[in-house]
């Protein structure tokens, strides 16, 4: 397949996993990357995907900027901060092929939890902190931490509108700082920059046409169609 076939796929990723990221405030780069990785090599994918993120909860967050949490916004933050710097060192130093199949089964065994047993108590404190701090070493790793954040975002936001827009700041936060390490890597290539600028139109007409759909559509059966392609998505990296 030639590179310009693969960047067309990419866009049809994308603006899919972002009709949904509009809709839910989470799990847009989730369902993204494990198909994106296999087209664009993980490097590309990582930085293309980060960009786009961050335009996309930008956007999110000032549009829904009345329902944002501050307090809970800046303890999932600081705490997938601290994750996020081991995930990067881990990412830097652990071998590449191990670490993209154990993310693939990582994904699959999280949906399938969530689609099979969903959580309805509480779970106590400490464990919810552990929760954060590991979505941060995900997030460190395949800018993909969304799938254990909304764990605790869950618990802690119970309102749909504030939970969408609480989520979006967090990725705008976390994805500013991984865009400053991705340059100072040295990974921000011309090819993904180009990719990305390419990548913003179908962004656009992605968020416009999730915000329409989230109107009509209840929060928990996105949440089910989310999970379901999780499963897809995690399986087309184990495979």
């Amino acid at each position: 397949m030639g590179e310009n076939m693969r960047d067309v796929l990419f866009l049809v990723v994308l603006f899919a996993a972002n009709v949904i990221q509009a809709i839910t405030g989470f799990a847009g780069t989730v369902l993204a990357m494990p198909f994106s990785m296999l087209l664009l090599g993980t490097d590309t994918a990582k930085v293309v995907l980060n960009l786009t993120t961050l335009l996309a909860c930008l956007w999110l967050g000032v549009q829904h900027r009345a329902h944002i949490r501050w307090r809970i916004l800046g303890e999932m933050v600081g705490l997938m901060a601290i994750g996020m710097a081991a995930g990067v060192g881990l990412y830097a130093v652990l071998p590449l092929t191990p670490l993209q199949k154990a993310y693939g089964v990582f994904i699959i065994v999280i949906a399938l939890k969530n689609l099979i047993w969903p959580s309805h108590g509480e779970p106590p404190h400490w464990l919810l902190v552990i929760i954060v701090l590991l979505a941060g070493v995900i997030h460190g790793m395949f800018i993909s931490g969304g799938a254990l954040l909304v764990i605790y975002a869950a618990v802690r936001l119970k309102d749909k509108d504030e939970f969408r827009a609480t989520m979006a700041c967090v990725w705008v936060a976390l994805n500013s700082v991984l865009a400053v390490q991705q340059g100072v890597a040295g990974v921000l290539t011309p090819h993904a920059l180009v990719l990305t600028a390419v990548s913003i139109p179908p962004l656009v007409v992605a968020i416009v046409f999730g915000n329409r759909l989230q109107k009509h559509v209840s929060q928990q059966a996105f949440l089910k169609l989310t999970y379901v392609l999780l499963v897809v998505s995690g399986a087309s990296i184990v495979l």
